[in-house]
Protein backbone atom coordinates (compact mmCIF):
# COMPACT_ATOMS: atom_id res chain seq x y z
CA UNK A 1 0.00 0.00 0.00
CA UNK A 2 1.24 3.18 -1.06
CA UNK A 3 2.31 5.89 1.55
CA UNK A 4 -0.07 8.23 2.44
CA UNK A 5 1.97 12.14 2.12
CA UNK A 6 1.47 14.67 5.03
CA UNK A 7 -1.15 16.44 5.00
CA UNK A 8 0.91 19.34 6.48
CA UNK A 9 3.50 19.00 4.19
CA UNK A 10 1.16 18.61 1.24
CA UNK A 11 -0.06 22.55 1.96
CA UNK A 12 3.68 23.75 3.02
CA UNK A 13 2.52 24.63 7.20
CA UNK A 14 3.58 23.29 10.33
CA UNK A 15 2.04 21.38 13.01
CA UNK A 16 0.89 24.01 14.89
CA UNK A 17 -0.16 26.33 11.99
CA UNK A 18 -3.59 28.10 12.97
CA UNK A 19 -6.09 28.25 10.74
CA UNK A 20 -6.08 31.13 9.29
CA UNK A 21 -2.53 29.86 8.05
CA UNK A 22 -3.93 26.89 6.95
CA UNK A 23 -6.69 28.92 4.81
CA UNK A 24 -4.15 31.18 3.14
CA UNK A 25 -1.71 28.31 2.26
CA UNK A 26 -4.93 26.23 1.04
CA UNK A 27 -5.83 29.36 -0.96
CA UNK A 28 -2.79 30.01 -2.34
CA UNK A 29 -1.58 26.75 -3.54
CA UNK A 30 -5.47 26.01 -5.13
CA UNK A 31 -5.06 28.86 -7.38
CA UNK A 32 -1.79 27.69 -8.59
CA UNK A 33 -2.13 24.10 -9.09
CA UNK A 34 -6.19 24.56 -10.44
CA UNK A 35 -6.05 22.18 -13.64
CA UNK A 36 -8.02 25.14 -15.78
CA UNK A 37 -5.09 27.27 -14.74
CA UNK A 38 -2.37 24.83 -15.31
CA UNK A 39 -1.63 24.79 -18.91
CA UNK A 40 2.36 23.00 -19.14
CA UNK A 41 2.82 19.40 -18.38
CA UNK A 42 0.41 16.59 -17.41
CA UNK A 43 -3.23 17.41 -16.97
CA UNK A 44 -3.54 14.21 -14.86
CA UNK A 45 -1.09 14.81 -12.94
CA UNK A 46 -2.14 18.45 -12.03
CA UNK A 47 -5.83 16.93 -11.27
CA UNK A 48 -4.14 14.00 -8.93
CA UNK A 49 -2.05 17.03 -6.87
CA UNK A 50 -5.06 19.80 -6.61
CA UNK A 51 -7.21 16.67 -5.25
CA UNK A 52 -4.47 15.91 -3.11
CA UNK A 53 -4.19 19.65 -1.78
CA UNK A 54 -8.62 19.83 -1.53
CA UNK A 55 -8.40 16.42 0.66
CA UNK A 56 -5.47 17.98 2.97
CA UNK A 57 -7.41 20.85 3.62
CA UNK A 58 -10.92 19.51 4.08
CA UNK A 59 -8.96 17.57 7.17
CA UNK A 60 -7.02 20.36 8.64
CA UNK A 61 -9.60 23.20 8.29
CA UNK A 62 -12.49 21.00 10.33
CA UNK A 63 -10.98 20.56 13.81
CA UNK A 64 -12.48 17.23 14.74
CA UNK A 65 -10.56 16.03 11.32
CA UNK A 66 -7.67 18.26 12.58
CA UNK A 67 -7.51 16.20 15.89
CA UNK A 68 -8.36 12.74 14.71
CA UNK A 69 -5.71 13.44 12.27
CA UNK A 70 -2.88 14.19 14.78
CA UNK A 71 -3.48 11.50 16.79
CA UNK A 72 -3.50 8.40 14.79
CA UNK A 73 -2.29 9.93 11.32
CA UNK A 74 -5.64 9.66 9.78
CA UNK A 75 -9.14 10.89 10.41
CA UNK A 76 -10.51 7.28 10.84
CA UNK A 77 -8.17 6.22 13.92
CA UNK A 78 -7.76 2.74 15.04
CA UNK A 79 -11.57 1.72 15.00
CA UNK A 80 -13.16 4.71 12.64
CA UNK A 81 -13.65 8.19 14.31
CA UNK A 82 -15.09 7.16 17.33
CA UNK A 83 -11.95 5.29 18.88
CA UNK A 84 -13.17 2.20 20.74
CA UNK A 85 -15.80 4.16 21.86
CA UNK A 86 -17.25 4.19 18.66
CA UNK A 87 -16.33 0.50 17.83
CA UNK A 88 -19.09 -2.54 17.59
CA UNK A 89 -18.14 -5.53 18.83
CA UNK A 90 -17.65 -6.66 15.09
CA UNK A 91 -15.09 -3.73 14.82
CA UNK A 92 -12.62 -4.65 18.05
CA UNK A 93 -12.96 -8.59 16.64
CA UNK A 94 -12.30 -7.73 13.18
CA UNK A 95 -9.42 -5.78 14.66
CA UNK A 96 -7.28 -8.39 16.79
CA UNK A 97 -8.14 -11.49 14.75
CA UNK A 98 -8.76 -10.59 11.34
CA UNK A 99 -12.65 -10.87 11.01
CA UNK A 100 -15.82 -10.77 13.33
CA UNK A 101 -19.76 -10.24 12.60
CA UNK A 102 -21.13 -11.13 9.37
CA UNK A 103 -22.39 -7.64 7.75
CA UNK A 104 -24.26 -8.65 4.97
CA UNK A 105 -23.69 -5.81 1.79
CA UNK A 106 -27.11 -5.48 -0.20
CA UNK A 107 -27.41 -3.70 -3.81
CA UNK A 108 -25.67 -1.38 -5.42
CA UNK A 109 -23.20 0.49 -4.17
CA UNK A 110 -23.77 4.71 -3.53
CA UNK A 111 -21.95 6.79 -6.08
CA UNK A 112 -19.03 9.01 -4.73
CA UNK A 113 -18.80 12.31 -3.78
CA UNK A 114 -17.31 14.96 -5.90
CA UNK A 115 -15.33 18.57 -4.67
CA UNK A 116 -15.76 21.61 -7.03
CA UNK A 117 -13.64 24.75 -5.61
CA UNK A 118 -15.16 28.20 -7.01
CA UNK A 119 -13.46 31.46 -6.70
CA UNK A 120 -15.89 34.34 -6.34
CA UNK A 121 -15.27 38.46 -5.91
CA UNK A 122 -16.17 40.44 -3.25
CA UNK A 123 -19.21 42.22 -5.32
CA UNK A 124 -20.37 38.81 -5.87
CA UNK A 125 -20.85 38.00 -2.58
CA UNK A 126 -23.09 40.87 -2.22
CA UNK A 127 -25.65 40.56 -4.98
CA UNK A 128 -24.59 36.42 -4.86
CA UNK A 129 -24.14 35.37 -8.39
CA UNK A 130 -24.64 32.16 -10.65
CA UNK A 131 -21.85 30.34 -11.82
CA UNK A 132 -21.57 27.73 -14.53
CA UNK A 133 -19.49 25.22 -14.61
CA UNK A 134 -18.12 21.96 -15.88
CA UNK A 135 -16.18 19.33 -14.43
CA UNK A 136 -15.53 15.39 -14.83
CA UNK A 137 -17.34 12.48 -13.16
CA UNK A 138 -18.59 8.96 -14.01
CA UNK A 139 -22.26 8.97 -15.04
CA UNK A 140 -24.47 6.41 -15.49
CA UNK A 141 -23.75 4.13 -18.96
CA UNK A 142 -26.36 5.55 -21.62
CA UNK A 143 -25.79 2.50 -23.40
CA UNK A 144 -27.32 -0.16 -21.06
CA UNK A 145 -28.65 2.55 -18.59
CA UNK A 146 -26.52 2.01 -15.50
CA UNK A 147 -27.20 -1.76 -15.63
CA UNK A 148 -23.64 -2.88 -17.46
CA UNK A 149 -25.29 -5.59 -18.98
CA UNK A 150 -25.25 -5.40 -22.95
CA UNK A 151 -28.80 -6.91 -23.69
CA UNK A 152 -30.16 -5.16 -20.16
CA UNK A 153 -30.47 -8.57 -17.83
CA UNK A 154 -30.45 -8.20 -14.24
CA UNK A 155 -27.48 -9.04 -13.10
CA UNK A 156 -27.37 -12.59 -11.05
CA UNK A 157 -26.21 -13.95 -7.58
CA UNK A 158 -22.71 -14.37 -7.84
CA UNK A 159 -21.99 -18.08 -7.37
CA UNK A 160 -19.20 -16.99 -5.71
CA UNK A 161 -20.50 -15.90 -2.32
CA UNK A 162 -24.16 -16.89 -3.42
CA UNK A 163 -25.62 -13.63 -3.15
CA UNK A 164 -24.27 -12.02 0.01
CA UNK A 165 -21.47 -10.20 -1.01
CA UNK A 166 -18.83 -11.44 1.45
CA UNK A 167 -16.63 -14.88 1.93
CA UNK A 168 -16.50 -16.69 5.37
CA UNK A 169 -13.76 -18.13 6.87
CA UNK A 170 -13.99 -19.72 10.61
CA UNK A 171 -10.42 -19.15 12.22
CA UNK A 172 -9.34 -20.71 15.82
CA UNK A 173 -7.72 -19.10 17.88
CA UNK A 174 -6.08 -19.10 21.36
CA UNK A 175 -9.93 -17.37 22.77
CA UNK A 176 -12.03 -19.83 20.51
CA UNK A 177 -13.16 -20.26 17.07
CA UNK A 178 -14.00 -16.98 15.21
CA UNK A 179 -15.90 -16.35 11.98
CA UNK A 180 -14.26 -13.54 9.32
CA UNK A 181 -16.05 -12.11 6.90
CA UNK A 182 -14.28 -10.13 3.93
CA UNK A 183 -15.88 -9.20 0.55
CA UNK A 184 -16.09 -11.13 -1.89
CA UNK A 185 -13.45 -10.17 -4.58
CA UNK A 186 -15.32 -11.81 -7.71
CA UNK A 187 -18.56 -9.46 -7.52
CA UNK A 188 -16.34 -7.13 -5.40
CA UNK A 189 -19.19 -7.62 -2.56
CA UNK A 190 -22.09 -6.56 -4.42
CA UNK A 191 -23.85 -10.02 -4.42
CA UNK A 192 -24.63 -9.34 -8.20
CA UNK A 193 -22.65 -10.28 -11.30
CA UNK A 194 -23.39 -9.22 -14.92
CA UNK A 195 -23.31 -12.42 -17.31
CA UNK A 196 -23.15 -9.99 -20.43
CA UNK A 197 -21.29 -7.18 -19.68
CA UNK A 198 -21.52 -4.00 -22.11
CA UNK A 199 -18.95 -3.46 -24.10
CA UNK A 200 -19.39 0.52 -23.62
CA UNK A 201 -18.55 0.28 -19.72
CA UNK A 202 -17.11 -3.10 -19.42
CA UNK A 203 -20.31 -4.19 -16.94
CA UNK A 204 -19.60 -1.11 -14.48
CA UNK A 205 -22.75 0.49 -15.69
CA UNK A 206 -20.69 3.92 -15.19
CA UNK A 207 -18.17 5.76 -18.20
CA UNK A 208 -16.65 9.03 -17.74
CA UNK A 209 -18.96 12.18 -18.63
CA UNK A 210 -18.31 16.01 -18.80
CA UNK A 211 -21.52 17.68 -17.01
CA UNK A 212 -22.26 21.03 -16.89
CA UNK A 213 -24.48 23.03 -14.73
CA UNK A 214 -25.03 26.10 -12.66
CA UNK A 215 -24.44 26.62 -9.64
CA UNK A 216 -26.49 29.75 -7.61
CA UNK A 217 -24.02 31.49 -4.79
CA UNK A 218 -26.06 33.45 -1.95
CA UNK A 219 -25.29 36.81 -1.02
CA UNK A 220 -23.28 36.76 2.22
CA UNK A 221 -21.45 33.63 1.35
CA UNK A 222 -17.85 33.38 2.92
CA UNK A 223 -14.36 31.31 2.45
CA UNK A 224 -15.95 27.82 3.37
CA UNK A 225 -18.87 28.10 2.58
CA UNK A 226 -20.50 24.78 1.26
CA UNK A 227 -23.19 24.24 -1.29
CA UNK A 228 -24.53 20.37 -1.52
CA UNK A 229 -26.20 19.66 -4.88
CA UNK A 230 -27.23 15.79 -3.83
CA UNK A 231 -27.17 13.34 -6.78
CA UNK A 232 -24.77 15.52 -8.41
CA UNK A 233 -21.61 13.48 -7.79
CA UNK A 234 -20.21 10.27 -9.44
CA UNK A 235 -23.34 7.87 -10.62
CA UNK A 236 -23.45 4.35 -8.52
CA UNK A 237 -22.24 1.27 -9.75
CA UNK A 238 -24.72 -0.73 -11.81
CA UNK A 239 -28.00 1.59 -11.46
CA UNK A 240 -26.94 2.23 -7.50
CA UNK A 241 -27.42 5.46 -6.43
CA UNK A 242 -25.74 9.02 -6.84
CA UNK A 243 -23.39 10.70 -4.94
CA UNK A 244 -23.21 14.19 -4.13
CA UNK A 245 -21.71 17.19 -5.50
CA UNK A 246 -20.17 19.90 -3.33
CA UNK A 247 -18.86 23.01 -3.85
CA UNK A 248 -16.91 24.92 -1.77
CA UNK A 249 -16.37 28.79 -1.72
CA UNK A 250 -13.22 31.21 -1.47
CA UNK A 251 -13.89 34.84 -2.06
CA UNK A 252 -10.66 36.64 -3.39
CA UNK A 253 -9.00 39.49 -1.67
CA UNK A 254 -9.87 43.40 -2.70
CA UNK A 255 -7.82 45.78 -3.27
CA UNK A 256 -10.07 48.54 -1.02
CA UNK A 257 -12.13 46.27 1.26
CA UNK A 258 -11.06 43.79 3.89
CA UNK A 259 -13.78 41.72 5.74
CA UNK A 260 -14.70 40.70 8.84
CA UNK A 261 -17.90 38.71 8.86
CA UNK A 262 -20.33 41.10 7.33
CA UNK A 263 -18.06 44.26 8.27
CA UNK A 264 -16.03 46.22 5.84
CA UNK A 265 -13.27 47.62 6.53
CA UNK A 266 -11.47 50.25 4.63
CA UNK A 267 -8.92 53.58 5.51
CA UNK A 268 -10.65 57.20 4.66
CA UNK A 269 -7.31 60.10 4.38
CA UNK A 270 -8.53 63.39 5.58
CA UNK A 271 -7.02 66.70 5.57
CA UNK A 272 -5.79 68.70 8.37
CA UNK A 273 -8.08 71.27 8.55
CA UNK A 274 -11.17 68.79 7.54
CA UNK A 275 -10.05 66.80 11.04
CA UNK A 276 -9.62 70.56 12.85
CA UNK A 277 -12.78 72.02 11.46
CA UNK A 278 -14.66 68.75 10.68
CA UNK A 279 -16.74 68.22 7.27
CA UNK A 280 -18.85 65.62 5.44
CA UNK A 281 -17.46 63.20 2.65
CA UNK A 282 -18.48 61.25 0.05
CA UNK A 283 -16.50 57.89 0.64
CA UNK A 284 -16.11 54.62 -1.49
CA UNK A 285 -18.37 51.67 -0.53
CA UNK A 286 -18.90 48.56 -2.26
CA UNK A 287 -22.00 49.40 -4.11
CA UNK A 288 -21.41 53.31 -4.62
CA UNK A 289 -20.83 55.86 -1.98
CA UNK A 290 -21.21 56.65 1.21
CA UNK A 291 -21.90 59.95 3.17
CA UNK A 292 -19.53 60.02 6.46
CA UNK A 293 -19.57 63.10 8.88
CA UNK A 294 -16.33 64.19 10.33
CA UNK A 295 -16.58 65.73 14.19
CA UNK A 296 -14.58 68.86 14.24
CA UNK A 297 -11.26 67.95 16.42
CA UNK A 298 -11.35 64.75 14.92
CA UNK A 299 -8.06 62.72 15.94
CA UNK A 300 -6.16 60.64 13.34
CA UNK A 301 -6.89 56.97 13.68
CA UNK A 302 -10.54 57.42 14.54
CA UNK A 303 -12.63 54.67 12.99
CA UNK A 304 -16.22 55.60 12.03
CA UNK A 305 -19.12 52.76 11.48
CA UNK A 306 -21.56 53.44 8.76
CA UNK A 307 -24.67 51.14 9.31
CA UNK A 308 -26.49 48.67 6.58
CA UNK A 309 -23.27 49.32 3.83
CA UNK A 310 -21.02 46.28 4.34
CA UNK A 311 -22.32 43.11 3.70
CA UNK A 312 -25.67 40.66 3.66
CA UNK A 313 -25.52 38.08 6.79
CA UNK A 314 -25.85 34.97 5.02
CA UNK A 315 -27.88 33.18 7.64
CA UNK A 316 -29.28 36.45 8.86
CA UNK A 317 -31.30 39.54 8.49
CA UNK A 318 -29.73 42.87 6.73
CA UNK A 319 -26.70 43.98 6.33
CA UNK A 320 -23.38 44.92 8.33
CA UNK A 321 -21.59 47.87 8.65
CA UNK A 322 -18.71 50.11 6.49
CA UNK A 323 -15.81 50.46 9.16
CA UNK A 324 -13.53 53.20 8.13
CA UNK A 325 -10.49 54.57 10.33
CA UNK A 326 -9.39 57.98 9.16
CA UNK A 327 -5.94 59.15 8.55
CA UNK A 328 -4.87 62.72 9.14
CA UNK A 329 -2.78 63.00 5.44
CA UNK A 330 -0.04 65.69 5.30
CA UNK A 331 0.90 67.47 2.40
CA UNK A 332 4.45 66.97 1.12
CA UNK A 333 4.79 70.39 0.23
CA UNK A 334 3.35 73.67 1.06
CA UNK A 335 2.65 77.08 -1.09
CA UNK A 336 4.09 80.28 1.07
CA UNK A 337 0.90 81.47 1.74
CA UNK A 338 -0.46 78.03 3.59
CA UNK A 339 3.15 78.70 5.78
CA UNK A 340 2.82 81.36 6.51
CA UNK A 341 -1.20 80.43 7.84
CA UNK A 342 0.00 77.54 9.22
CA UNK A 343 3.17 80.04 10.85
CA UNK A 344 0.69 82.55 12.44
CA UNK A 345 -1.60 79.37 13.83
CA UNK A 346 1.51 78.14 15.82
CA UNK A 347 2.12 81.20 17.19
CA UNK A 348 -1.14 81.97 18.04
CA UNK A 349 -1.35 78.75 19.97
CA UNK A 350 2.14 79.62 21.51
CA UNK A 351 4.55 77.75 19.94
CA UNK A 352 8.10 78.90 18.28
CA UNK A 353 7.95 79.37 15.18
CA UNK A 354 11.62 78.73 13.48
CA UNK A 355 11.17 79.05 9.88
CA UNK A 356 10.46 76.00 8.23
CA UNK A 357 10.59 74.08 10.90
CA UNK A 358 6.84 74.29 11.44
CA UNK A 359 5.72 72.10 9.09
CA UNK A 360 8.28 69.61 9.76
CA UNK A 361 6.78 69.71 13.27
CA UNK A 362 3.24 69.85 12.27
CA UNK A 363 3.69 66.61 9.85
CA UNK A 364 5.38 64.86 13.08
CA UNK A 365 2.66 65.71 15.16
CA UNK A 366 0.09 63.45 12.37
CA UNK A 367 2.40 60.78 11.33
CA UNK A 368 4.34 62.23 9.01
CA UNK A 369 8.20 61.66 8.43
Amino acid sequence: MPTQRDYYEILGVSKSASDDEIKRAYRSLARKAHPDVVHDGDKHHAEAQFKEINEAYAVLSDPGKRAQYDRYGSVEGPFGAGGFAGAGVGDIFDFFFGGGVQQQRRGPARGSDLRYDMEIELTDVLTGVERQITFDHLARCEHCNGSGSASGQEPTDCPECHGTGELRHARTTMLGQFVTTVPCARCAGSGKIVRDPCKHCHGRGRADRKRAMTVKVPAGADDGTRLRYTGMGEAGERGGPGGDLYVYIAVAPHDVFERNGADLHCATAISFTQAALGATLEIEALDGTASLKIPAGTQSGTTFHIGGRGLPRLRGHGRGDLVTEVNVAVPTKLTRKQKEILEEYARAGGEEVEDTDLFKKVRKAFGGE
